[in-house]
């Protein structure tokens, strides 16, 4: 009967010894301190877990009932014990202690916006060596990754050089996902409208998994990607792989990408425009839609009162298309915010004003460059830095004859 029972086992064995833990094995120096920690800590509180465990069986066992020799010995009325107190209180208290100063020792030197000051154990990070800087982007539901230093782009698939310092910089589209290689270092989410970065490196050349750990609609299961490490050799034939590739990627690109879609294969772009991952970040891919920088800037400087309100045009693209659409608050369709107009175009809409009153449907430009409220830095200028260049009080350029994109006078 028991090798009949060790038979019914086998089949479990064999399915383990398919398993991949990869978080007990990973190939990077940031996720090896993390897996580090966590057992460090679960054999810290392991320390009183066993011996509990192991005085439950004892005394169950030495006090039954049929137990007639320590009959005498067992008083369940005592109601006090200096040894026992001392033990039950002493003991989880130094390894709160222990447990508590490693963390939090852990979570400073593991902090993923911290620069890394080592390669490995006993290789410290070189200051000549200039981090790989990878642009992340979570779309629905597929990966989108940008190499601003070789001017590239990827969807689904990612690369970088062993012992090479690794920055990332993450965002979303549209909802809050995770990005996570369990290989590499911990899961950082990416949220729409804001960056959160990741620091770290690839010590060992092989092909990893990522994916996505947050739920994050239909395609979720789907959201994966590959994450190759290789030597320098290898990481130079991979850009002049994706490099060969015909495509681009610029705006309209990106709008056309960002649609909600499942089980995407791999893509490579030779040419990334250079302004694409700011105005992801600000929100304003879409033609005639005015940056969250812009936003916050004018929101600094005290706003526009009331004239701001019907400051709004309907969506010329519809990102949530096939995710249903979104209660209508200005009209019947979704609204964002436009351009805010220098002096010149407020002449021409207050001159155009009655006309303008009698629209019952506004509609967006066709063609608008990147939009600059008034007071702003001129057009060209990356809205993720406006917050550190020097800005002149009035915007200059060409006067519109379009008053549909300037606020009511």
């Amino acid at each position: 009967m028991r090798r009949l029972r060790l038979l019914l086992l086998a089949p479990l064995v064999a399915l383990l010894s398919a398993c991949n833990m990869v978080v007990l094995h990973p190939a990077g120096d940031i996720a090896t301190q993390q897996r580090d920690l966590l057992v460090f800590s679960t054999l810290l509180m392991l320390v009183i877990v066993i011996p509990v465990m192991g005085m439950v069986v004892f005394f169950a066992y030495k006090y039954r009932e049929s137990n007639k020799a320590v009959e005498k010995e067992y008083d369940p009325d005592w109601d006090h014990s200096t040894s026992l107190e001392v033990a039950i209180w002493g003991a989880p208290l130094l390894i709160i202690v222990f447990l508590g100063a490693v963390t939090w020792a852990g979570t400073h030197l593991l902090d993923p916006y911290r620069p890394l000051d080592r390669i490995k154990p006993g290789q410290a990070a070189s200051e000549q060596v200039e981090p790989l800087q990878v642009n992340v982007v979570a779309l629905d539901w597929k990966w989108l990754f940008i190499y601003p230093e070789y001017g590239i782009a990827t969807v689904n698939e990612l690369a970088a050089p062993v012992d090479r310092p690794i920055r990332f910089h993450i965002t979303s589209s549209s909802v809050m996902n995770s990005f996570y290689i369990p290989a590499l270092a911990g899961q950082i989410y990416a949220m729409p409208g804001m960056e959160t970065k990741l620091h770290a490196v690839i010590n060992h050349p092989g092909e990893y998994v990522g994916f996505s750990a947050n739920y994050s609609g239909d395609g979720f299961s789907n959201m994966r990607f590959k994450f190759h490490g290789l030597d320098q050799a290898g990481f130079d034939q991979w850009i002049a792989g994706v490099r060969s590739d015909s495509r681009s990627l610029d705006r309209e690109g990106y709008l056309a990408l960002e649609k909600p879609s499942e089980k995407v294969p791999v893509m490579h772009f030779a040419n990334v425009d250079g302004a694409l991952w700011d105005s992801i970040l600000n929100m304003c891919v879409e033609p005639g839609k005015m940056c969250m920088g812009e936003m916050m800037e004018i929101d600094k400087r005290g706003g526009l009162n009331m004239a701001s309100v019907r400051n709004t045009m309907p969506l010329v693209y519809d990102k949530y298309a096939g995710r249903g659409k979104s209660p209508a608050y200005f009209g019947s369709n979704d609204s964002y915010v436009m351009t805010i107009c220098t002096p010149l175009q407020a002449e021409a809409a207050a001159a155009d004003r009655i006309r303008r009153a009698e629209l019952d449907n506004i509609s967006a430009p066709v063609s608008l460059a990147r939009i600059t409220g008034q007071g702003l830095t001129p057009q060209g200028v990356p809205m993720a830095s406006l917050s550190s260049i020097v800005r002149n009080p009035v915007a200059t350029g060409p006067v519109s004859t379009d008053v549909r994109s300037a606020p009511t006078a």
